[in-house]
Parts: structure tokens; C-alpha cells; sequence
């Protein structure tokens, strides 16, 4: 009970701190959101550049880069490029954090509903959660499995923080529209489904190709022992499944009638997802080269984005209806 009233006195003078703000707009709130979804997206890229190019170790301790100095100093066992990669991914995590930071204080500020306030609080939730991640992939010496939830994580960020911008668009005093039947939004929830499938085997075939994010031959990192060209099999296998089912979903919602912000949202979808299958298939006839693979990432944050905006669009809150005022009557 204690506990508790200390929270809410916390949270009450957080209020009182807030109101000193200025009142963001509605655009400006949408702004904001976007940025955390690009700053979020982002990260995952960076995280992948930094694979690439074996600079996984570029900082070898966590949260300091080396022992004693939070910066980059000048070692002869680590490459200055691979300090610099590193460190500057190390860096964006700031980006991330004051976009988190910046959405709580704008939602809070607007007196936002209650729901988006919590999408809102979880984005520096995620972003403390991504930072404890990051730290034992680093101590763990790049462990395969590490690095597979670390990207997982980012991209269940990046689904949140989608989901949040289409909270923040919807008004506080509207009324829950359906833009979809049922069957149809468990098929989107399905499809979503099978996307998490699509990045968990993504992440395999990660563990176990070439690029281990540090090459030292001291300490080699250790990788998935298995077959990589099953692993690609069973992440292509996924992925026809997945857009199976938004072809499945396209010709429902077009039988039921589609409205244009679904439509539009489902087109993006599907050239997003035709257009990083091309990338995966010319990853694996070219020997999987760096700078696809960052493409690539990028590629399924896009779409991990894409598919949360597609479900979050088939609920959502519509105005209220102005009142309908009726003429006075006129005197005989």
C-alpha cells in the first residue's frame, strides 16, 4: 500500500512538471511517434552494420567501451574502425532513448487516453530492455542466439511503436470503428503470426552464415551448427507462407469491402514483402554480401511496420457524429 501512494505522489508531481510544457499539436505527437518508429528501425540497421563489417567487439566490455573509459581508446588488438562502428551504434541508443522520452512527455502533456499512454511508457521500457540485451550479447562474446533476440526485440519495438502511431492518429473522444469482419482480423493477427516465424528463421540463418560479427581468431565466436542451406529453405518456406496469407487477406477484405486506408496500407505490404524476397534471393546467389545484409534488415523492419499499421487500421476510432440540431419551430 505504501509502495503504491509513493507512485502516485511520484506520478502526480511528474504531472505538475509536465503541465510546465508547451501543448504539442495532434502533428506534432505523430511526428514524434514516427521518429521513434525510424529510431527504432534504425538501430536494428546500425546493429547490422556492425555485424557486417566485425566490429561486434569493436567495445568489449558493457556499459563501459573498454575498462575505465566509456569512449573508444587507442588499442592496438582492436581495429580503430571497428571501435568506431561500434561505439557510434552505442551512441544512437541516445537517439532511441530521447525519442522515447520525447513521445511520454507529449502524450502525457496532450492528456492523451489511457491506452496510448501506455504504448507510450513502453517505449522506454523496450528501450532499457534492448540496452540489458545488448549488454549480455557483448559479455557473452557475440553468442548467436544474443544476437537473435537482440534483433527480435527490435523488431517487436518497431511493431509497438507502429501500433502506437495508429493510436495517437485515432481521436480520444471517438467512437471503436470496425473496418473488418472478424475472421478477417484473426487472418491479420495470423499473418503477424507468421512474420515472427519468418524473423525467428531469419535470425537462424544469421547464427549460422559467415558474417559472426568479429573475426579475432583468439576467441572465434561461436555459430549455429547447422546446415545453413536448410536453415534458408525453412526462412524461405516462411516467408511464401506469410505472403500467402496476404494474398488470402487481400482478396477478403476487397470482397467485403475495402476502405482506402486499409487498401493502401496492404498494397504497401505486399511490395514491401515482394521487394525484400527479391533481396533475400539475391543474398543467397551472391554469397550474402554486407551490404545486403544491412538492406535486408532494414527490409524487415519496413515490414514488420507495414504489417502492425495493416492490423491496427482494421480496428480503430472514428470521430463522433456532430449532432444533428433541428429546426425551431415557426410560429403559426
Amino acid at each position: 500500500m505504501a509502495a503504491r501512494y509513493h507512485r502516485n505522489v511520484l506520478y502526480r508531481a511528474f504531472l505538475r512538471l509536465v503541465d510546465r510544457l508547451p501543448l504539442p499539436s495532434r502533428r506534432t505527437q505523430l511526428l514524434i511517434a514516427l521518429a521513434v518508429i525510424a529510431s527504432q528501425a534504425g538501430i536494428a540497421v546500425t546493429g547490422a552494420i556492425v555485424r557486417v563489417t566485425a566490429s561486434g567487439l569493436g567495445c568489449p566490455t558493457w556499459p563501459q567501451c573498454f575498462p575505465g573509459s566509456f569512449t573508444p581508446i587507442g588499442v592496438s588488438e582492436v581495429a580503430v574502425l571497428h571501435q568506431a562502428v561500434e561505439f557510434g551504434n552505442r551512441m544512437l541508443t541516445f537517439a532511441v532513448t530521447l525519442c522515447a522520452a520525447l513521445i511520454v512527455l507529449a502524450v502525457t502533456r496532450a492528456r492523451r487516453r489511457r491506452e496510448v499512454l501506455v504504448y507510450a511508457w513502453l517505449m522506454p521500457a523496450g528501450t532499457v530492455v534492448q540496452a540489458i540485451i545488448g549488454g549480455i550479447t557483448v559479455l557473452s562474446g557475440l553468442l548467436w542466439w544474443t544476437v537473435a533476440l537482440h534483433l527480435l526485440a527490435s523488431m517487436l519495438m518497431v511493431w509497438v511503436a507502429s501500433v502506437m502511431y495508429a493510436k495517437i492518429a485515432s481521436p480520444d473522444d471517438g467512437v471503436d470503428t470496425v473496418r473488418a469482419p472478424a475472421p478477417l482480423r484473426w487472418l491479420t493477427a495470423l499473418s503477424g503470426i507468421a512474420l515472427a516465424g519468418v524473423l525467428i528463421a531469419g535470425t537462424l540463418v544469421t547464427g549460422a552464415g559467415p558474417h559472426a560479427g568479429d573475426k579475432s581468431i583468439e576467441r572465434p565466436v561461436a555459430r549455429l551448427e547447422v546446415e545453413i542451406v536448410t536453415l534458408v529453405h525453412l526462412h524461405s518456406q516462411l516467408l511464401i507462407g506469410y505472403l500467402a496469407l496476404l494474398i488470402g487477406l487481400a482478396f477478403g477484405l476487397f470482397a467485403t469491402g475495402i476502405t482506402k486506408p486499409v487498401r493502401d496500407r496492404l498494397f504497401v505490404l505486399l511490395g514491401l514483402v515482394l521487394a525484400q524476397s527479391m533481396v533475400g534471393i539475391v543474398q543467397y546467389f551472391t554469397d550474402v554480401p554486407a551490404a545486403l545484409v544491412a538492406i535486408h534488415v532494414g527490409g524487415a523492419a519496413l515490414c514488420t511496420a507495414a504489417t502492425a499499421a495493416l492490423w491496427a487500421s482494421l480496428r480503430t476510432r472514428e470521430p463522433l457524429p456532430a449532432p444533428v440540431v433541428e429546426p425551431s419551430a415557426q410560429p403559426a
